[in-house]
């Protein structure tokens, strides 16, 4: 029970893909302008990662060693797609801002390197469990970092007016700020791991 528990975990803080290994930083910057579309585009990811860990570990004793890297692609391809149609047809203005990088995640780092370091080596079960502590992961820091940005350049947060959208600072909305905001959020992570040890 606490191996699972751990696995569950480790994506949050220990091993946070955004926040600790850096990785899938193309969405993370593009997306993260607004918490919602951090949030959205963090649950689109936590649904393919669960989906692709689980069918990748259900069939890696079928997949041949010469196209492993290409097989985990075609899954998470399967699995990406799925979630577009259905992002397409339910949250038409979410897909709509979140635009090119749902396709992107086919090619999300965070995925494959779940499927190639865990999924491929693990029971279904706790390779879907796996997927979604990292999904949490990388969903919590999207929705920090677009919260934070959303913040400082409009006052606002998942919409809600906090302060009057005229004291905001653009800059945070646009790329530079996200650069700032992830610096910040990273050495605030580094800091409580540092006090933690």
């Amino acid at each position: 029970m606490s191996k699972n528990l751990n696995i569950l975990t480790n994506g949050i803080l220990k091993e946070n893909p955004v926040l600790v290994l850096l990785l899938g930083m193309c969405p993370t910057l593009g997306t993260t302008s607004s918490a919602i579309n951090g949030f959205g585009m963090g649950i689109a990811t936590t649904f393919v990662l669960i989906c692709s860990n689980l069918a990748i570990s259900l069939l890696k004793n079928f997949i041949p060693d010469k196209v492993r890297i290409p097989a985990f692609v075609v899954v998470i391809a399967s699995f990406v797609t799925v979630v577009e149609m259905i992002m397409q047809a339910y949250v038409p203005p979410l897909y709509e801002s979140l635009g090119l990088f749902i396709p992107l995640i086919v090619v999300n780092c965070i995925l494959l390197a779940r499927a190639e370091s865990f999924a491929s080596k693990n029971s279904p079960f706790a390779s879907a469990l796996d997927g979604l502590g990292m999904g949490a992961g990388f969903t919590l820091a999207l929705t920090l970092l677009g919260s934070v940005r959303e913040f400082l350049g409009t006052g606002k947060i998942f919409d809600f007016p906090i302060y009057p959208e005229s004291y905001g600072l653009i800059t945070f909305v646009l790329a530079p700020g996200a650069f700032i905001v992830l610096a910040f959020l990273i050495v605030i992570v580094n800091k409580l791991k540092t006090n933690k040890n």
